[in-house]
């Protein structure tokens, strides 16, 4: 209870008086709570001495509220809460809901990294470091652009992974792929334009696509990945997943690499490069980025953390030819930053230290270990499936054999596989144009090899009874 009085604000040059204001917060105090039924008040003198009034003010209050009886007195002994003042509150307010429960994710879900493999005492320490003394740019007004000295340790990582050289003047900070796709259209290419997409891809970038007012020109991939002249010369940007095609997985060959880059230069359009988690290779090293292989001259390079290190750390980047600097600048600089400052330094230093190639190299060794348990753990279903490996990336894209595909469609596995808590993604949900691809897309990076056993036997049961 005095928890609750002493908590009182009152304001001296209010509209109303004193006397007024603290008879209403009392009132409010009294009939908003349920256990106050009986509890002593601290007296007038020691009340008025906490919130600066005097003592006269909490006497002709409490006064006014025995009058009309939500406080008795009792001699030598102080002023109380009444026992029976129902008929003095207000109706009582609707419980307040309980908080909602967070359903842990399921097993095969894709896009997710193993968030426990982050050395988090590092992570606590760069950000304690960072914010304990901050230098005084970091209080100043925030760069639209991002954090320089993160800018600087993107531009050697790419150099170092992706063989793409840049100036840190051409990384943009962004909080991620949606902000980063919305700025290069919203910014550079301009609505009503016409860019290609490959067929399957994100889903997202459909609707990024809608809401930023382009046209969509989907251009089905095959066995190789996209292929540049199925690509009109109307259009004046091409998204492409070079390195590791999403959701397939497929590698683009040099010569289709090269056959699109001469397409960009040709017809003046832009390459928009989105390299979401190539650095997880498991033979060999990363293979080189389209935009080192451009010179950076017709492409746009998309990069997130959010594979690396933590969907929650909210952080992209862009690498932006050095002629389109000037018109993206003014296109940040007018809808301000929106990747939180926050985290910044600290990931700017925990990829200058080391910490974070280490980090890739732990997640790569176990990536590709879960990615081996979970093909063998399939073999029981290897007449119905594609048991595929594949060189890189975070989830399988597995073919459905013909003794499956005749049976049943990608989607009414996926829909079965639901009601047994298993999260499979189907390759024709990525699909726009007819005669959809088949295909299940079954993440393992954010699951330990027991889970992926457990699971894989109930897939395995599930295939078998369709």
């Amino acid at each position: 209870m005095n928890r609750d009085l002493f908590a009182i604000s009152l304001d001296p040059a209010g509209n109303t008086s004193l006397q007024a204001q603290l008879l209403e917060a009392l009132r409010a105090i009294i009939v908003t709570s349920q256990n106050l039924t009986g509890a002593r008040l601290p007296a007038s003198r020691i009340l008025a001495a906490e919130l600066s009034i005097s003592r006269t003010t909490v006497q002709v209050v409490y006064d006014q509220m025995i009058s009309e009886g939500y406080l008795v007195t009792r001699r030598g002994s102080g002023t109380y809460v009444a026992h029976d003042i129902t008929h003095l509150r207000s109706p009582t307010p609707q419980a307040r809901p309980a908080r909602p429960v967070l359903k842990p994710w399921q097993p095969f879900q894709t896009g997710l990294p193993d968030q426990s493999l982050l050395p988090y005492q590092t992570w606590a320490r760069q950000l304690e470091r960072a914010w304990r003394t901050p230098e005084p740019d970091l209080l100043m007004r925030p760069d639209p652009l991002g954090w320089y000295p993160l800018r600087e340790a993107i531009a050697d990582h790419l150099a170092a992974w992706r063989n793409l050289h840049c100036d840190p003047e051409q990384v943009f900070i962004t909080s991620g792929a949606w902000e980063a796709l919305e700025g290069i259209f919203c910014g550079l290419v301009g609505s009503g334009k016409t860019v290609a997409v490959e067929d399957p891809c994100w889903p997202k970038t459909h609707d990024i696509l809608r809401v930023t007012g382009c046209k969509i020109h989907a251009v089905r991939i095959d066995a190789e990945g996209l292929d540049a002249g199925k690509i009109p010369d109307d259009v004046s940007a091409v998204i492409v997943t070079p390195s590791r095609h999403y959701p397939t997985g497929l590698n683009l060959p040099l010569s289709r690499r090269t056959a699109l880059l001469d397409w960009a230069k040709r017809t003046g359009a832009l390459v928009i490069e989105d390299d979401y988690d190539s650095e997880f290779r498991y033979r060999g090293q990363p293979l080189p980025s389209l935009s080192g292989l451009d010179g950076r001259a017709n492409t746009i390079y998309l990069g997130s953390f959010s594979k690396l290190v933590s969907p929650a750390l909210r952080i992209g980047y862009l690498v932006v030819p050095i002629h389109l600097l000037d018109q993206i600048r003014r296109h940040l600089g007018r809808v301000g930053p929106r990747a939180s400052l926050i985290p910044q330094p600290a990931l700017a230093t925990f990829m200058q230290s080391g910490e974070f190639a280490i980090h890739l190299r732990r997640m790569r060794r176990t990536y590709a270990r879960r990615q081996s348990h979970l093909l063998d753990a399939l073999q029981p279903v290897s007449d119905l499936l594609d048991l595929q490996p594949d060189p890189s990336g975070m989830h399988l894209c597995l073919s459905l054999k013909p003794q499956l595909a005749r049976r049943v469609s990608d989607q009414e596995i996926c829909r079965r596989a639901k009601k047994i808590g298993l999260h499979v993604g189907a390759l024709s949900d990525h699909c726009v144009l007819p005669d959809k691809m088949q295909g299940l897309l079954l993440g393992y990076a954010a699951f330990d090899e027991q889970a992926l056993s457990e699971a894989a036997d109930r897939f395995a049961n599930l295939l078998r009874s369709v």
